[in-house]
């Protein structure tokens, strides 16, 4: 199996399986002379961890981080970042029932179709546990984006469950870190905790979700045109995430609904320069950043692994029904949260280091 690696100049490679006894990233193209130490990295892997609340799965993983190389006296090296997370609360035996028989929604027959076979603990690589090592690594990029682009701030929170959308009236910044969706709409937070307690607990089935993730202070001219959109990368790296089926930047579906007299960002010359007075396009044009804030949504579908039965064939090929026992989010968005905002740290670091390579920061006069 090979295309594990993300990245142009800052590149991750993650590894492990949920069941083995360690994952983590290798991350190579990280500057020197960047303050990092473990704690920086757990602050967000603690967002992320199993069995932080009710509302996500109860494996209890601690999910300790362990930087192994390319740190030395607490600074990087720009030598390659080793990082580790052992696995202390595995269940394999969860799985035995399914070691010869296809989940449906999960990557097992495709698995199978493809290599002839696939670790059926817990899903192994195609599993969900595999993004620890992405937010781990999203935490190295934050310490260097810190470090060169301290303007940047990058935010992620729910903004639907299943088919109820948040209230944009009733957005508020500072209530998404005060309830167990990272949703900035108190009063809808409320209704997904019901609706989740339903399902949950008396209709034994999952729900998905929409996540958005902003990031503030980009500065313009981020990214390149035809095929190293900043866009592309962004789209390519949230698709990545497991159980997201959807993507969008800005307005996305919504713009085909639009006129081009309403979807078009007006420009303004402000005192700092350039202005616009909507931001349709999520921050980015031709591929481009314009500035302003970043915007990507992606849809993540409902947890496959459900207590229902569900219809499924052996590898044999004989039919047969399935009931997926373990622990197991029932709503996997709640999580995708960290994993969203890791994404987008890793793409915004590596396109302002190809930028700073390929321009060293020159930039258009308007004014």
């Amino acid at each position: 199996m090979s295309l594990n690696t993300f990245g142009h100049l800052f590149r991750v490679t993650t590894w492990g399986e949920s069941h083995g006894p360690a994952l983590g990233a290798t991350v190579d193209g990280c500057p020197p002379g960047i303050p990092l130490q473990a704690p920086m990295i757990q602050h967000w892997l603690d967002r992320r961890r199993p069995g932080l609340n009710k509302n996500t799965t109860q494996r209890q993983e601690a999910d300790e981080v362990e930087i192994l190389s390319g740190v030395f006296e607490d600074v990087t090296t720009g030598t390659p970042i080793q990082l580790m997370i052992r696995n202390t609360d595995q269940r394999s035996k969860d799985y035995g029932d399914i070691a010869t028989t296809f989940r449906p929604g999960h990557a097992d027959i495709t698995y199978h179709l493809k290599y002839g076979l696939r670790d059926y603990r817990g899903g192994g690589r195609s599993s969900a546990r595999e993004t620890a090592a992405r937010v781990a690594a999203g935490g190295v990029a934050r310490e260097v984006l810190a470090a060169l682009a301290p303007s940047v701030e990058i935010k992620g929170y729910m903004v639907q469950m299943g088919p109820k959308p948040i209230d944009r009236t009733r957005f508020d910044w500072s209530e998404i870190e005060r309830n167990d969706f990272w949703c900035p709409d108190a009063m809808m937070a409320a209704e997904w905790q019901d609706d989740l307690d339903f399902l949950r607990r008396k209709d034994h089935n999952s729900v998905g979700a929409i996540v958005e993730v902003v990031a503030r202070g980009v500065p313009p001219g981020l990214g390149a045109p035809i095929y190293g959109k900043l866009d592309t990368d962004l789209a390519a790296a949230m698709m990545s995430i497991n159980a997201v089926k959807g993507v969008e930047i800005g307005e996305g579906m919504a713009a085909a609904a639009l006129t081009g007299r309403d979807n078009a960002d007006e420009i303004v010359m402000g005192p700092n320069g350039p202005q616009y007075l909507s931001n349709h396009a999520g921050g980015i044009l031709g591929g481009i950043s314009t500035g302003q804030d970043i915007v990507v949504r992606f849809a993540v579908k409902p947890t496959s692994s459900i207590l229902s039965k569900r219809r499924s064939i052996t590898i044999d090929g004989e039919p047969t029904e399935v009931v997926t026992k373990g622990r197991h989010d029932p709503c996997v968005g709640i999580r995708a949260v960290p994993v969203g905002e890791a994404m987008m740290a890793c793409v915004i670091l590596d396109q302002f280091l190809l930028d700073r390579a390929q321009t060293g920061g020159l930039r258009g006069r308007i004014g």
